[in-house]
């Protein structure tokens, strides 16, 4: 439940198109309804201006659609995470428009009532291709909380000509996402050359001795190169959160 539904529940209570035991109805679930194995966060928009997000992996399809049911009734917009096809494919048969993003493996739900876009620009880079799917939950993410997002993919620092290359992007970005495995150097190659945030998020592509992304979360935690913050490992959805509010308290003139 967001701000605007219950600014529309009180002017029908004013109006007279709601009588008070109609707006208890529709109130009387806060701050979170039961559903017996979760409990749905109904105030989650209303603290952080987003709703609660549903991570999937190791929930069933069946519990996914039971917490998206709710989530949706409050006529708010709806981003799930770790979902496969079956997950999907649940979900498309309870809500027709939920869209399914294969590669980030993200279900949205977007609503009629949009909120309003951020003004600066959330840049996502990687490494390398392998990199994508992180980043591409970054994106979805950060797109759905209202923001512009471009990419930039594969330019890692084995050839850091195709970074160079855009340096004038580069300037334009408010906050940066930078998604890298193997050694992980890119984000301090990139904070050295802006003067915004840069979030940092390693991931498990690598060889042995990358230890599953932490060999690359260490880099990004040590480096000399001031104003990177570090997510954990594979953690596309908390770095494109948390760009998005960095994004909502600052913009370039």
């Amino acid at each position: 439940m967001d701000i605007n539904l219950i600014k529309k529940i009180l002017a029908k209570v004013r109006d007279g198109r709601y009588s008070m035991e109609e707006a208890i109805e529709h109130l009387k679930d806060l701050p979170y309804k039961d559903v017996g194995f979760a409990k749905v966060d109904s105030h989650r928009a209303l603290r952080r201006g987003f709703p609660e997000v549903i991570f999937c992996q190791g929930k069933t399809p069946e519990q996914v659609v039971t917490i998206a049911r709710e989530i949706v009734r409050d006529e708010t917009d709806l981003l799930a995470t770790r979902a496969g096809p079956d997950i999907y494919q649940a979900m498309v048969k309870k809500f027709p428009k939920a869209q399914y993003n294969e590669t980030a493996k993200t279900i949205t739900i977007t609503r009629k009532t949009r909120r309003k876009t951020q003004k600066g620009l959330i840049l996502v880079i990687t490494a390398g291709t392998l990199d994508i799917p992180v980043a591409e939950e970054a994106r979805v993410t950060a797109e759905l909380m209202g923001n512009k997002v471009e990419t930039l993919y594969d330019a890692g620092v084995a050839g850091i000509h195709r970074l160079l290359r855009h340096r004038k992007l580069l300037s334009q970005a408010n906050v940066i996402v930078v998604v890298a495995g193997m050694e992980g150097a890119l984000p301090g190659v990139v904070s050295g050359l802006v003067d915004c945030p840069v979030i940092g998020v390693p991931t498990s592509v690598g060889y042995g001795a990358s230890f599953g992304g932490i060999s690359p979360l260490l880099t990004m935690l040590n480096t000399c190169s001031e104003g990177v913050a570090v997510v954990n490992i594979d953690n596309g959805f908390g770095a494109g959160y948390t760009a998005s509010l960095i994004n909502k308290t600052h913009t370039k003139r």
